[in-house]
């Protein structure tokens, strides 16, 4: 038992009965199928195989592999110490309905906030920030994207996956500081620049 109980908001409540009565078992079936992009286990594994490949072969480019393991480790960590300390209920364990319908259960009942696949999703985006417009934009694009198969799957609320999204990008900006070097910084500031 945690030590705060949340409470979903009517308008999450809203956006979870809403897709309940309206989604199908090809839809979910396609959401869990992609929300897999986003999790912890997966990101982990390529930020290791990054930072190792990097390390080897692009030694320029070792400030953004140590950045980029640093934030996927600290936004690993991160969701779990927070359902720790807050219980939730996931909605699928809310909808007779939406099982009906092919959503799956996922987790943990009473882990839903906050998202860690949108936490990881929200510093993906925010670390975009370092690249050029183009693949800034996909990569963004991407995150938001990955962030609301959680909703779609109904394993968080809207207001979990909004508010894991904002922590990531927080998390990741508050480590820049700590693993890329202010000159590091100021030359990816630069080259981006039109």
């Amino acid at each position: 038992m945690a030590l705060v109980e949340v409470k979903p908001s009517r308008i999450d409540t809203a956006i979870a009965d809403t897709i309940a009565d309206h989604t199908n078992s090809g839809v979910e079936h396609t959401a869990q199928t992609l929300t897999w992009a986003a999790d912890e286990h997966v990101l982990l594994a390529l930020a290791a195989i990054g930072w190792l490949y990097t390390h080897i072969r692009q030694p320029q480019q070792r400030p953004v592999a140590n950045h980029i393991l640093a934030v996927s480790l600290a936004t690993a960590v991160l969701p779990h110490l927070l359902k720790s300390v807050f219980d939730q209920t996931r909605p699928d364990r809310l909808t007779i309905r939406g099982h009906g319908h092919g959503v799956p259960v996922s987790g943990r009942a009473r882990d839903a906030f906050p998202s860690g696949h949108a936490v990881h999703m929200g510093a993906l985006a925010s670390a975009a920030g370092l690249l050029p417009k183009t693949p800034r934009r996909l990569l963004r694009t991407a995150a938001i994207a990955l962030s609301l198969t959680r909703i779609a799957v109904l394993a968080h609320w809207a207001s979990d996956v909004v508010e894991g999204f904002a922590l990531g990008a927080a998390v990741e900006r508050l480590l820049r500081p700590w693993t890329l070097t202010q000159s590091f910084r100021k030359q990816i500031n630069w080259r981006k620049r039109p």
